[in-house]
């Protein structure tokens, strides 16, 4: 899935390419991936994108006013032609869920892997009518520290879900939440609300210094080579049965029905490897 890096380097690609270009057609291969019925997807064409920004895990493309917001979820991606497809989309015949046109004969494919459809797209004329984005919490690289701790103060939730929880912080996921608590050498069991003052004061470094790299690794990069900079950039996530970059122990993983997280024992837990709860191992 990607997350804020990606994401925004994504915003960053589109916004170079195509503020001031009019939409010519906006084509759906899947119709469930629209989620508005009004405005219409022919209510663009004509119309000139005035802005494309990132909010959270989203991207909005302001075009004179109508809002044509996206969310690529877990398998979604964006695919870029300088010279776009002259054939139209025919529906349910390919990976393609959207295509856009644009005036200088540009376009993008919003397309998605897999047999669970949750690519999203939205023609709104306000982005607060998006649901996803009427909840998000605060972006995390423009949080203080003593609002980091706000959010963590009495909460009993794990801190891999604080993190991941988009109502509670925008942009951060499954995978760069492995990043930061393995930069902030914390268990991804740990109690939120329970952190000491110091752990705090780490994990609020972690997530700046985490995610200010992984931002500054993707920026200026094409949409197709940014999943391999993601890739190449982790040190835990993906990495199960790697060494650990940092003292060398083995990855380990923890499965869920549909997804896992990657960690170091050593550097984060004691040394005391974490239950596998989809295979029910209870380790004490």
């Amino acid at each position: 899935m990607p997350e804020l890096p990606e994401v925004e380097a994504l915003a960053d690609f589109l916004r170079s390419r195509v503020v001031g270009l009019a939409v010519t057609g906006v084509e759906l291969g899947s119709i469930s991936v629209l989620k508005t019925y009004s405005p219409a997807p022919t209510a663009l064409s004509g119309l000139f994108v005035t802005d494309v920004q990132r909010r959270g895990k989203f991207i909005d493309l302001d075009v004179d006013g109508i809002h044509l917001i996206f969310h690529l979820a877990r398998a979604g991606w964006l695919r870029w032609s300088e010279q776009a497809p002259t054939t139209m989309l025919r529906p349910g015949k390919s990976p393609i869920a959207l295509r856009v046109r644009f005036s200088d004969d540009s376009g993008f494919d919003l397309t998605e892997a897999g047999t669970q459809k949750r690519l999203a797209a939205y023609l709104v004329n306000s982005p607060e009518e998006v649901p996803g984005l009427a909840s998000l919490g605060p972006e995390p690289l423009g949080l203080s520290r003593a609002d980091f701790a706000a959010i963590l103060e009495g909460r009993r939730s794990q801190i891999k879900g604080v993190l991941r929880d988009q109502s509670l912080i925008a942009g951060v996921g499954n995978a760069y939440s492995d990043e930061i608590l393995h930069a902030a050498k914390l268990s991804p069991y740990a109690i939120a609300g329970s952190l000491s003052t110091e752990e705090v004061d780490v994990l609020y470094a972690a997530l700046q210094s985490v995610l200010t790299s992984a931002v500054e690794a993707s920026r200026g990069k094409p949409a197709k080579d940014l999943k391999d900079a993601k890739r190449s950039g982790m040190r835990v996530h993906g990495r199960t049965g790697e060494k650990c970059p940092v003292c060398g122990d083995v990855v380990r993983e923890v499965s869920f029905a549909d997804r896992s997280m990657q960690y170091c024992a050593t550097c984060q837990t004691g040394g005391k490897p974490l239950a596998d709860r989809r295979m029910s191992r209870l380790l004490k």
